[in-house]
């Protein structure tokens, strides 16, 4: 019996076929689902990433909560040059991508190996950063992106800052691929609280901010710059460090929070 046209029922040649038109239409099928979802999933992420910075910044972020209605009437996303510390006024953070201009060679810079402490190869000359107003529009925290390699993966996360630009009010790590009950124990929770009120900079303006191994305790020496290790996971503890130490020293936000702390630069600019 013949079923395709020079192709028996019972031949090698008819399997191909058949196998190859079920590829093809199973491939046609998927392309067109990709590009149907697409706008749903932009949607969707755009929205996980807004809960996540009004969750670092102590701002309602569940599920019963219209997360982009708080975001617009309670924070103020700004692009910000990350050489000088100055806003860029020509550019508008809801068109930029701070990933995207990460792999963009007019977009981005190559870190030095002296400087990659957080082991990110390149960033972006630019930043994204989010101001939260309190109910008389003033600056009430400042939360910063911040991302850098642990021990399996780069993790990605926000810092938030008070006013003082200094002190921390929360951190929030929402991608990692680090051991799970180990490295991963950096959106625990319990180990996130251990970061509120902790300090930045020492009196000299250097970033002593770092996860130690072991627990901080009552007689720790400087215990306001120092945070508890993850059990275990002593890589992904010295990771979080490094991105703390770059992403908050001279080469990171430091011009940046310069110009808070000292009121060059205010939440309008």
């Amino acid at each position: 019996m013949v079923g395709i046209v020079g192709f028996s029922r019972d031949g090698v040649g008819y399997v191909v076929v058949v196998a190859l038109a079920v590829c093809l239409v199973c491939s046609v099928l998927v392309a067109s689902a990709a590009t149907f979802l697409k706008p749903m999933q932009t949607v969707n992420a755009k929205a996980d990433r807004r809960s996540n910075i009004l969750e670092v910044a102590g701002l309602p972020s569940g599920p019963d909560v219209d997360v982009n209605e708080v975001f617009r009437d309670r924070i103020e996303a700004r692009v910000v040059d990350l050489s000088t510390g100055e806003y860029v006024p020509d550019m508008e953070s809801s068109n930029f991508d701070q990933r995207r201009a990460a792999s963009d060679p007019d977009t981005s810079i190559k870190i030095p190996r002296s400087q990659d402490i957080a082991d990110i190869k390149q960033r972006s000359k630019y930043a994204e950063v989010y101001l939260v107003k309190d109910d008389q529009g003033q600056l009430k925290t400042v939360v910063l992106p911040i991302h850098g390699y642990g021990l399996w993966s780069t993790m990605y996360g926000f810092l938030a800052l008070e006013p003082d630009a200094n002190t921390v009010q929360g951190i929030k790590y929402y991608e990692q691929g680090e051991t799970p009950g180990l490295g991963a124990e950096v959106e625990n929770p319990r180990w996130r609280a251990k970061w509120d009120g902790k300090k930045v900079y020492d009196d000299n303006g250097d970033v002593e901010l770092s996860v130690i191994k072991g627990s901080v305790g009552q007689g720790t020496p400087n215990a306001q710059y120092k945070v508890d290790g993850l059990s275990g996971a002593t890589l992904t503890s010295r990771g979080v460090s490094n991105t703390i130490h770059y992403w908050l020293g001279e080469n990171g936000f430091e011009p940046f929070l310069d110009k808070i702390r000292s009121g060059k630069l205010s939440a309008e600019g």
